[in-house]
């Protein structure tokens, strides 16, 4: 029986499809009683009562500021308490080189998967803390332990995030405030066709960068579900001291091992290797 340290109601971004909307489903599954909000707030698919969807843009300020506070509100007169826990799924991918990525594209990107977070706990974390102990959980990626070639600028994004967390958690821990990376690989999700690609016909990286991205997307699409991340998920939250960092997978946990103990050079070949760099 989950022992639920941070109360019985979630928030979850990025919630009407791939992992956050696995997520919403599993918590649900079990209880609890989950909000969850995307830019469209729609779902394909008859979501259980337990799941309350809707509309909120993580990149815009007033969206996110009426949206967590009319949550919250919500949350403390069906429940009786307030968001114990947020988990953060809000984000999308750009394929490409790091050369020829505008940086409109560039911008976008972290609007969306780094200050996303951030404007949503900014707004949720005083109101979190009013309420006793909290959990924020950020569904990174191995990507932000690893550079991946033609992903450089999603790898920035999910690095920025582990040094986000890291510090949040030194931070809020005498708050009460608790925080872990769920550090996620090849996982088989609609992310891989909403992936923006940006490969121009005359680039010089051209034949690399879509080696590189045919790779990216077969493996995505032979990888796990999202329903297996969303286990690792739901696991993590019932932890009254969770790590600062959960990797999915024992592959992946073996490549972060190698990741540390071999020479950078020796990994570098190996990602040009399975890349086709």
């Amino acid at each position: 029986m989950a022992t639920r340290p941070y109360g019985n109601n979630i928030l979850i971004t990025g919630a009407s499809s791939g992992i956050g909307l696995a997520c919403a489903l599993f918590f649900a599954r079990y209880g609890y009683h989950v909000w969850g909000v995307s830019r469209s707030g729609a779902c394909e698919r008859v979501l259980p009562d337990l799941v309350h969807l809707s509309s909120m843009d993580v990149t815009d300020d007033q969206s996110v500021a009426e949206g967590t506070h009319r949550i919250w509100e919500e949350a403390v007169y069906m429940t009786g308490d307030g968001i114990g826990t947020v988990i953060h799924c809000a984000g999308f991918g750009i394929g490409g080189s790091a050369e020829d990525t505008p940086l409109e594209a560039v911008y976008s990107q972290f609007e969306t998967n780094y200050f996303g977070v951030l404007r949503v706990n900014g707004n949720l974390l005083p109101l979190m803390r009013s309420r006793g102990p909290s959990l924020v959980i950020v569904l990174g990626s191995v990507a932000g332990k690893i550079g991946i070639p033609f992903q450089s600028h999603y790898s920035s994004t999910k690095f920025a995030l582990e040094a986000y967390i890291e510090a949040l958690r030194m931070e809020g821990k005498a708050l009460g405030i608790r925080a872990t990376v769920i550090e996620a690989g090849d996982t088989s999700t609609p992310f891989t066709q909403r992936r923006n690609k940006v490969i121009h016909e005359r680039s010089v990286y051209r034949d690399s960068a879509s080696r590189a991205l045919e790779t990216m997307e077969r493996d995505e699409q032979r990888g796990y579900s999202a329903d297996t991340v969303a286990k690792v998920v739901f696991k993590t939250a019932q932890s009254t001291h969770p790590p600062v960092r959960k990797c999915v997978g024992t592959s992946y946990a073996l490549l972060l091992v190698l990741k540390r103990l071999l020479p950078d050079r020796i990994v570098e070949s190996i990602l040009m290797h399975k890349y086709h760099v």
